[in-house]
């Protein structure tokens, strides 16, 4: 039990990090952006928006209920 215990901290801790001004370049590669796939982006907002029932709305306040 104490070695799970153990491992799952290890796990937990190695995930947080500092990052050096020099490593940033890396870091900020097209690779690691989120909308570097632009039918990947729709698709998901199409899925998210049929799921909600609202239509539009990213970045804008009220859902599909009318309410803002």
């Amino acid at each position: 039990m104490a070695s799970a215990a153990l491992l799952v901290l290890l796990c937990l801790g190695a995930g947080c990090s500092t990052v050096e001004p020099w490593q940033r370049r890396t870091l900020s590669d097209i690779t690691m952006r989120g909308d570097r796939d632009p039918a990947g982006l729709l698709l998901a907002e199409h899925m998210w928006f049929s799921r909600e029932a609202a239509s539009g709305g990213r970045g804008v306040g009220g859902g599909g209920c009318g309410c803002n």
